[in-house]
């Protein structure tokens, strides 16, 4: 198989934050994950790049290096709305133009904007931006809201670690759950956060030492085929369902019916990647009762059957 490609367009002063959300997850060999990617950096004048950390990075490649890729990042751009060149501009628009997909990752969104292939979409950035972004281009839909917006051939992420959510979701995209799972455990992160989930929330009050949802959360996610409901999930909590659908709004940003179902949907996809097992004892499996409730889910979250998902993500598919 064809190692994807993946070229990180950068521009001074480049912030290293961005840059590395992109580099860990495509370009890290790691001993139990499947290496499956090529990553590289490049810059419209190759040579020593600023960074914003006050240090240098060497840069060896131009905008050729675009010509090559499968997929381009642009993790970030200083000052936001700093206009890129046209060479640039232009660059970025044919990588798309030849089947590229390009991911812009906090400010990086004001780059994509430019080129016109976020004109009537939504799209967001980091939520200081949004309302900058949303000025500068008012053809495109500024979601102030999400952690990432993905169309398949251009996403963007707010900002800071929503770009590793971000980068996460296109491995998920290109190699299945259980791979991306295997990338987050090496980097000590959750699998796997939804888009939309909220990326800015005004704190919360001061949690008292026994109000963490996380022993909750691990007694739930090992139950998932048991009848769990969020009265069952209170229950456990000794808790109202009020009580706990406030502490999940604080603490996750989703009602726990969300969290439920997102973590049963996500069950589903490992096993459909794994095993041989038919659709209805995966969908018992996990707790949804029935094929049709499965699907039904699946396709609203995911946009494909359980069947589809399986024929491009089983390990019978790799394998042939």
């Amino acid at each position: 198989m064809r190692r994807h490609r993946v070229v990180a367009l950068l521009n001074p002063p480049q912030s290293p934050f961005e840059l590395a959300c992109a580099a860990e997850v495509f370009g890290s060999t790691r001993e139990d994950v499947p290496d499956c990617y090529d990553f590289r950096v490049c810059a419209e004048h190759p040579g020593p790049l600023r960074t914003t950390a006050g240090y240098p990075i060497v840069v060896d490649a131009g905008l050729a290096a675009l010509r090559r890729a499968d997929t381009v990042i642009i993790p970030g751009w200083q000052p936001p709305g700093a206009p890129a060149s046209p060479k640039v501009v232009n660059a970025l628009r044919a990588a798309h133009r030849r089947g590229a997909r390009i991911a812009a990752i906090c400010t990086g969104a004001f780059v994509l904007a430019q080129t016109g292939l976020l004109d009537g979409r939504r799209a967001t950035t980091h939520w200081r931006q949004t309302g900058e972004l949303a000025a500068a281009f008012p053809r495109v839909r500024v979601d102030p809201d999400v952690l990432y917006v993905d169309h398949g051939d251009v996403a963007t992420s707010a900002g800071t670690g929503a770009g590793i959510d971000l980068c996460l979701h296109l491995v998920r995209r290109d190699h299945g759950a259980a791979h991306a799972a295997l990338v987050a455990r090496n980097m000590v992160l959750p699998p796997h956060r939804e888009g939309s989930q909220l990326q800015y929330a005004g704190p919360p009050p001061p949690a008292r030492p026994d109000e963490s949802l996380a022993p909750l959360l691990d007694w739930a996610t090992a139950r998932l085929g048991t009848p769990l409901t969020v009265g069952t999930l209170a229950a456990h909590a000794g808790l109202s369902s009020r009580t706990l659908a406030r502490r999940f709004s604080a603490q996750l940003g989703v009602s726990p019916g969300e969290w439920l179902l997102g973590k049963r949907v996500d069950a589903a996809r490992v096993l459909l990647e794994q095993t041989d097992l038919p659709v209805e004892a995966i969908a018992t499996r996990v707790g949804l009762a029935s094929a049709v409730n499965l699907r039904r889910h699946f396709h609203a979250r995911l946009g494909t059957t359980p069947g589809a998902y399986r024929r491009t993500f089983g390990e019978h598919a790799h394998a042939s």
